[in-house]
């Protein structure tokens, strides 16, 4: 998508080949290091930006991060916003990092990986105001929603991006009959061409447990954490 819009913008292939290697991705020292390894694949920078001391990844620390790049030539492109680290349970500021991913022109991802289970209860939808202004969302079933290992569910707001940028035909590989909105060609939409049946072993646990019965489950975990709290507390 970056690398499209500077196409957009007028730049030739030669120049879009020599500001690849200008293109940065944010993340935070909270990050979970898949971000980093990630950018690593890619070949992109990335700025790692301190949070602060609730651990969170602020739209001001973000700004400057950025300020300071673009004034250094460089162009950033991606920014990953977390709901729940893993070290602390943090939330990033995501309506801010959304504010600046949307006047930058950046995909915003947000990294639910454990944490994101618990929205399936009503009550804590509140925490994750601005989700649904990212490009993309990931959790983990398997970390906190009763799945076996492994299991990402990725949701993205616009697939096309990910076809556009991974789609390789041959003739060996016909497109799927009846391609539609409701049948998808997921070997357009990762890196590896073939794919196991993760979905069956959710759907198995949601029609096992049901809405009902995987929010009893995060709500027992709840209440079993506030219970360590207060005796924590208690201790000193």
């Amino acid at each position: 998508m970056a690398l499209k819009q500077l196409k957009t913008n007028g730049m030739s292939n030669n120049d879009i080949d020599l500001a690849q290697h200008k293109l940065v991705a944010y993340l935070s020292d909270q990050t979970h290091s898949a971000g980093q390894k990630g950018a690593n694949i890619i070949g992109c920078q990335v700025h790692i930006i301190k949070s602060g001391a609730d651990f969170r990844l602020t739209k001001p620390a973000l700004q400057a991060a950025i300020l300071k790049d673009k004034s250094a030539g460089f162009i950033p492109f991606f920014v990953c916003a977390t709901f729940g680290t893993t070290n602390t349970t943090a939330i990033d500021d995501v309506c801010g990092i959304a504010d600046v991913a949307e006047s930058e022109n950046m995909w915003l991802h947000i990294d639910a990986a454990y944490a994101g289970a618990a929205l399936v209860c009503p009550e804590f939808r509140p925490l994750a105001r601005g989700i649904e202004r990212a490009h993309s969302f990931n959790f983990n079933p398997y970390k906190w929603m009763l799945t076996n290992f492994d299991c990402s569910a990725l949701w993205v707001a616009d697939s096309t991006h990910l076809v556009g940028a991974l789609s390789i035909e041959r003739e060996y590989l016909p497109n799927v009959k009846g391609a539609s909105d409701f049948v998808k060609d997921y070997r357009n939409w990762q890196l590896p061409l073939g794919r196991r049946f993760h979905a069956l072993k959710l759907w198995f646990v949601m029609r096992m447990y049901g809405a009902s019965g995987i929010r009893a489950h995060i709500h027992k975990h709840v209440k079993e954490a506030k219970w360590l709290e207060t005796q924590l507390v208690e201790d000193g």
